[in-house]
């Protein structure tokens, strides 16, 4: 079962939540998928169960479809940010990286029918999260940028600074529906450069210019 994990030892011990996550955050993105740009927060949710590991190993599932990776920059909520909180930025204790996988055909499927997609979004194993670091609000304000890698080729590299709603706008648009709780996460979009991915693929996320690279390998299950 997953469990938030830390970098530092100095940390809080804080439960498994929700993930609330956001698409189409990154212009490029939305228009490689050829989708309009949105004029507020397009959110959905994953249920704790959808998170595990990113690494050593993450799982398709061949009877699925084809699975997309998304990188992402995860926000850790370590106190509890309502609709009426300022400064929610304050109350995130760290922030990691994640691939928030995507069953991309059969989501193609459903929104041209005008149905949800949760399934192709939140099924078990969709939220790949790494080991979080603790940050600051400062930090959080100044921007932060993020890798990830396929095989060795640099597939996404995305910052903070160049989202269409900033971490602030996103936890406050959250907030208007939904009390984030200790423990809760943020998947905050990806950028473009969105793809398959294989079996046997060897996979890297880095956050910033940090020595610390996580690494995951993709493995099938029937």
């Amino acid at each position: 079962m997953y469990q938030h994990k830390w970098i530092s030892e100095a940390t809080m011990n804080l439960p498994v939540g929700k993930a609330v996550c956001v698409g189409r955050n990154y212009v490029a993105h939305a228009k490689e998928l050829n989708n309009p740009v949105p004029s507020r927060p397009l959110l959905f949710m994953k249920p704790a169960s959808a998170l595990c590991e990113f690494g050593p190993d993450i799982f398709i599932h061949s009877k699925r479809g084809a699975h997309h990776y998304e990188a992402e920059l995860v926000l850790l909520v370590g106190s509890t940010i309502h609709c009426d909180s300022t400064e929610p930025l304050r109350h995130i204790a760290g922030v990691g990286l994640g691939l928030d996988l995507t069953l991309r055909e059969l989501q193609a499927q459903l929104k041209q029918k005008g149905h949800p997609w949760e399934v192709a979004k939140a099924f078990d194993g969709s939220g790949c999260i790494t080991p979080f670091i603790p940050v600051t609000q400062e930090q959080l304000h100044a921007g932060l940028t993020y890798r990830f890698w396929q095989n060795g080729t640099l597939r996404q590299q995305g910052n903070s600074e160049h989202m269409i709603f900033n971490l602030e706008m996103l936890l406050k648009a959250i907030t208007q529906f939904f009390t984030l709780h200790p423990g809760d996460i943020v998947m905050t979009g990806t950028p473009e450069g969105v793809g398959p991915l294989n079996v046997g693929d060897q996979l890297k996320l880095q956050l910033g210019e940090s020595a610390t690279v996580f690494h995951s390998k993709v493995v099938k299950q029937v």
